[in-house]
């Protein structure tokens, strides 16, 4: 019948032809590599009237891709603003938890280290210390909110009637904001205690800056207030000014900020007995005083017993309570907010509020996540060790030995630098074959190269660019032989690859095997790197998956066919990027087995730097789920040909006596 003809998809004279596949009568035409539209449907590459149709343009297939990138990007991102905002409003990134504790206090002035619990600065900077007026005492509350028990201490306030001063944390505001709101409905004043209660003795002017913004905005956005008040974590009282702080005071009270500092500390953060709380609250004579609690940082129990008993005992004494602006008879400390700081304080608050429920649920996640991933490990080693037990048991035994001659196709796209290479190995094979050179329109001489070689039974086949699988079709067309190997142009095979890679031929239900990809180039990090992924993750993988009968790919740098199985599989589609995992999974819908023989080993040029590697691993993840949303009705499959009773009957179905499993 002469030369077979490629037209357009495989036709085979005097061969089994495709069935239910379009038959070409014209010559294809091709125009660059195929596009690929986002849908998993065979592409219509011909017109009635024999003309190839418009294809997409390049601008909006690198718009398309950037937009995915784009995505990918922004999804990781959000990721990790996610985890970054969690871990800041809880202290767990970006806090320096050092305490300073120097007494040193030559620059401070001992008025100020003698004198009240408040002090200002003047616009030169000059500091005024103010004290509590007698039989009046500022209640102060420090570290909250926090939603266990500032809402009790509030009570007790609304109770006896009495306001109090509340120094917050911006974190704590932006995990609570509600408190806040209630703080100021019930007339309580609000003052800044940091963000994150950092000792702001360690931090430059910046950080002290950010400190203080991040809470007023915290602030703005919880109760559109800002405030003009400021104690500083760990200096309590004014005597413990020393060197070291002084200079803080000064930097905040150059902004404005009046400093609020304690002369009588309740002590009630180490959790003394309730009496003794109230004792140590309890001013000396009728002195006024500014009174330290805690509404947060642990169990506050003893502290809200305490209070209320404070403040009875102190009404019956004829003392009154206020804020601290109030004991000095100033205008209050929290002002209106603008409108711009009010809506960055909500989105704050939002994000976090998201952070707070999606957090939970991404941590699930990523257990799950890797709990599967330690299992699946665990599982993979498991059955990998029995698929190599019975290998090693069936090596002993007889097996038919495959003797029949090998089409080996050769995809080449610019590949001068690997092809003598790679058809020097292939005429050094121990097995008969046939080499079919398929040059894809190569620009670098490639197809020149092959033939300048004169090695024996070579040919090769010149087509205009069209991509790979169409320069697979066009070997699979010229070939003479019904097994067929497909391998890279830039892959290396041993002189006994092809034998192996066509042992397991002598089972009629095989329909391809998966050879055993490894690096070649493996002398850089990045090499290491995938060589150590090639044998731990791929070849054990494929072990297990040769085990399940269920193997997802057949690696493009080594794998062999029945022609019979690829015929009834359609042939090498376009449809996806990744037109090896594409074909395998329709060899299993077909009814075929796909095996894996790790004896049979070609050596692969990995990608020797990180935008080769990402080129590529991007083309395999995408390729792949191109290829799960085509074949998705394989899930409702029944039968051999795919969903659950598919996997089942490739499972056991391992006799070839077995009928239902048995080939046509």
């Amino acid at each position: 019948m002469g030369k077979p003809r490629f037209t357009g998809r495989p036709r085979f004279m005097g061969k089994p032809r495709f069935t239910g596949r379009p038959r070409f009568t014209g010559k294809p035409r091709f125009t660059g590599r195929p596009r690929f539209t986002g849908r998993f449907r065979t592409p219509k590459l011909f017109k009635a009237d024999g003309h190839t149709p418009k294809l997409r343009t390049v601008k909006l297939r690198k718009l398309r891709t950037r937009t995915r990138m784009v995505l990918a990007l922004a999804t990781l991102l959000a990721l990790v603003c996610t985890l970054l905002l969690d871990g800041y409003l809880h202290a767990e990134v970006g806090n320096d938890a050092r305490v300073y504790r120097s007494h040193a206090s030559r620059t401070v002035p001992d008025r100020l280290r003698k004198g009240g619990p408040v002090i200002t600065f003047d616009r030169k900077g000059k500091a005024t210390e103010h004290a509590i007026p007698s039989k009046t005492i500022a209640l102060t509350f420090d570290d909250g909110p926090d939603p266990r028990w500032t809402p009790e201490i509030l009570d007790v306030l609304r109770r006896y009637k009495v306001r109090g001063t509340f120094f917050v944390l911006g974190q704590m505001v932006v995990r609570h904001p509600e408190l806040v709101r209630r703080m100021r409905a019930a007339g309580h004043e609000v003052g800044v205690h940091t963000f994150s209660h950092v000792d702001l003795s360690y931090q430059d002017k910046g950080r002290m800056d950010r400190e203080l913004a991040q809470s007023q905005l915290a602030l703005a956005g919880a109760a559109g207030i800002t405030s003009s008040l400021f104690r500083a974590p760990y200096a309590s009282k004014v005597r413990a000014l020393d060197d070291r702080t002084w200079p803080v005071q000064q930097h905040i009270g150059s902004k404005g900020y009046i400093s609020a500092f304690v002369d009588t500390d309740s002590e009630d953060w180490q959790r003394p007995p309730v009496k003794e709380i109230v004792q140590n609250a309890t001013p000396e004579k009728k002195k006024g005083a500014s009174v330290l609690f805690h509404d947060a940082g642990g169990n506050r129990a003893r502290t809200v017993t305490a209070l209320g008993l404070y403040i009875e005992r102190m009404q019956k004494k004829g003392y009154s309570f206020t804020t601290v602006t109030g004991a000095l008879g100033a205008h209050s400390a929290n002002h209106p907010a603008h409108t711009l700081p009010i809506w960055e304080g909500r989105a704050l608050i939002w994000a976090a509020a998201f952070t707070h429920s999606a957090l939970p649920a991404l941590m699930a996640l990523l257990g799950l996540v890797g709990f599967s991933v330690i299992g699946r490990l665990l599982l993979m080693v498991v059955l990998a060790w029995w698929h190599r037990r019975s290998r090693e048991r069936r090596r002993w035994s007889r097996v038919q030995e495959v003797t029949d001659p090998v089409s080996v196709i050769v995809p080449a796209y610019n590949e001068k630098e690997c092809i003598a290479n790679t058809l020097r190995s292939l005429s050094a094979s121990t097995h008969p074959i046939e080499i079919l050179v398929v040059d894809d329109g190569s620009t670098d001489g490639t197809a020149d190269i092959a033939e300048a070689m004169g090695l024996p039974n070579v040919r090769v086949l010149r087509q205009a660019n069209a991509g790979k699988p169409a320069a697979l079709n066009r070997g699979i067309a010229h070939a003479s032989h019904e097994l067929i190997v497909m391998m890279d142009g830039d892959t290396v095979f041993e002189p006994t690859t092809i034998r192996e890679l066509v042992r397991p031929f002598a089972d009629s239900r095989v329909g391809a095997v998966a050879g055993n990809a490894k690096v070649g180039n493996r002398g850089k990090l990045i090499g290491a790197w995938q060589h150590i992924e090639y044998v731990m993750g791929f070849n054990l993988d494929r072990r297990m998956y040769d085990l399940l009968r269920c193997m997802p790919t057949i690696p493009g740098a080594i794998g062999a066919f029945r022609r019979r199985a690829l015929l009834e599989a359609g042939g090498m589609s376009a449809d996806t990027l990744a037109e090896d995992t594409d074909i395998t999974i329709a060899l299993h819908r077909a009814g075929w087995q796909v095996v894996y023989q790790e004896h049979a080993r070609a050596w692969t040029e990995a990608p020797s730097s990180l935008g080769q590697l990402w080129k590529q691993r991007y083309r395999w993840s995408y390729g792949t789920m191109q290829a799960l949303w085509k074949h998705r009705r394989s899930l409702i499959d029944r039968g051999p040909r795919g969903g659950s009773a598919g996997w089942g009957c490739r499972w056991w179905c391992s006799s070839r006596s077995s009928p239902r499993c048995a080939r046509r």
